[in-house]
């Protein structure tokens, strides 16, 4: 060792004395980070480097503006980032926004290759994709194991943002089980690596390389077309491997229920309640005979925790039920009246009726319709269902179903249950006029 060295490795045992004598979680720690003698530098590119290859670009194309390669060539749309999880099935995740709304897709390796890739499925809900390409040696990056994430853990960014190659940004993961950014399944990894447009898709590794997560959004505090603020969010591995193998076995994503719809607690909801609290699940119905039904839940409930979990939101419901096995339960704490209450949960997967009239109204495919004068509200809708996907909102109000005009709940009820397609729903928001397509009965 050279004289720098012989100084560098002094200077790391006496810190790690001095730990060791002041005892405690420090004293438990490695003497000194990854550190490459040959260069003289700490570094962490072993254990990501291997990873890189499997971190890929992709470019939706379609019918949108933008640039073209022939007059009648599909247009670049889109672009984001993917990272391949079985090279040998050339399997590729990314998010459900990147591929809106595209007829073809082209994915580009870090070596310089070009693949157009086929779409093999994509869940709004989690905003999650699943792409496929045919192409010799692939590399696949590895998964860290689900649920073993804390926050202060070193978390890397890998994609192509801002149309740069592909590059690589390093921060820690700042909280866990984050919610609220929308109407979604949502239990985001949030992280302050910077991640900005075309980052979407890629992955979040942790510090040796293994995937944790799947970068999806930012929160922005505006400027120059909302650049990064240090906060980012990423779907965990758990709920990303969830939806890829229903894609990859069925070609859908199926979610557990409980028969309750839930919408979620804001302020002023909670205001209008008489509420001191702002954050939860509001039951807006529940369907006779159901889980929620046998548990004792009732319209009314805020649901404040499950699993010993708080519950932020209608999308913390939805993703930890959304996830869980058929017949598992989930041991529930609710407040009714002003007092907590505590009961089990069972998940089922959906086997009853989709379109339902309940205690409260109509519930049809994660939404709740009630009449009102003139028409039909709609008074919830539960994240990620088939309503949320299709847009619509709580308080739309339905005039029209198919070719059917629609003046009470038991119009739309008879609409909906006849309808062997999809079909289109017309709504007014306000002073607009909007539709939502429904899924077949």
């Amino acid at each position: 060792m050279n004289t720098i060295q012989l100084r560098r490795a002094a200077a790391v045992a006496a810190l790690t004395l001095s730990l060791t004598a002041a005892g405690g979680a420090w004293a438990q720690m490695p003497p000194q980070m990854p550190y490459d003698a040959e260069r003289g530098v700490f570094t962490f590119a072993a254990g990501i480097e291997p990873s890189l290859p499997a971190v890929v670009a992709i470019t939706t194309l379609g019918a949108g503006g933008g640039p073209s390669r022939g007059d009648d060539g599909p247009k670049e749309i889109s672009g984001g980032s993917g990272v391949i999880i079985d090279a040998a099935g050339g399997v590729i995740i990314t998010n459900h926004h990147v591929i809106d709304n595209g007829t073809a897709f082209r994915v580009d390796l870090l070596d310089g290759r070009s693949y157009r890739a086929e779409l093999l499925g994509a869940d709004r809900a989690t905003d999650i994709a699943v792409l496929r390409i045919s192409a010799p040696d692939l590399t696949q990056v590895h998964m860290a194991p689900a649920g073993t994430l804390r926050s202060g853990d070193l978390a890397f960014a890998v994609g192509y943002p801002l149309g740069l190659d592909q590059t690589l940004t390093m921060g820690v993961i700042s909280g866990l089980g984050r919610s609220g950014l929308g109407d979604a399944v949502e239990d985001y990894i949030q992280t302050d690596a910077a991640v900005n447009a075309g980052n979407s898709g890629g992955p979040l590794l942790d510090s040796r390389g293994r995937l944790i997560g799947i970068n999806t959004a930012i929160l922005s505090g505006g400027g120059m077309g909302g650049g990064n603020d240090g906060i980012a969010f990423a779907v965990p591995i758990n709920i990303m491997r969830f939806v890829t193998d229903q894609i990859l076995a069925t070609g859908e994503v199926v979610r557990g229920e409980t028969g309750a719809t839930v919408s979620s607690l804001t302020p002023r909801r909670a205001e209008d309640m008489g509420l001191e609290l702002g954050r939860g699940a509001v039951v807006e119905d529940v369907i006779p005979g159901s889980p929620a039904d046998r548990a004792g839940l009732r319209r009314g409930d805020i649901i404040t925790a499950l699993e010993d979990r708080v519950v932020s939101n209608g999308g913390t419901v939805q993703a930890m039920t959304g996830i869980a096995q058929p017949g598992a339960t989930l041991e529930a704490t609710y407040l009714r009246d002003g007092r907590s209450f505590e009961t089990t949960l069972t998940v089922q997967r959906p086997n009853g009726p989709v379109i339902a009239m309940g205690g409260a109204g109509l519930s049809a495919h994660g939404a709740r319709f009630a009449d009102m004068d003139g028409g039909v509200v709609t008074r919830s809708v539960e994240a990620g269902s088939p309503a949320a996907q299709a847009g619509l909102t709580a308080g739309d109000v339905v005039t029209r179903a198919g070719n059917a005009t629609v003046r009470s709940a038991a119009d739309l009820e008879r609409a909906l249950s006849g309808a062997r397609r999809e079909i289109t729903v017309t709504v007014t928001r306000g002073a607009e006029t909007a539709t939502a397509t429904l899924p077949a009965a």
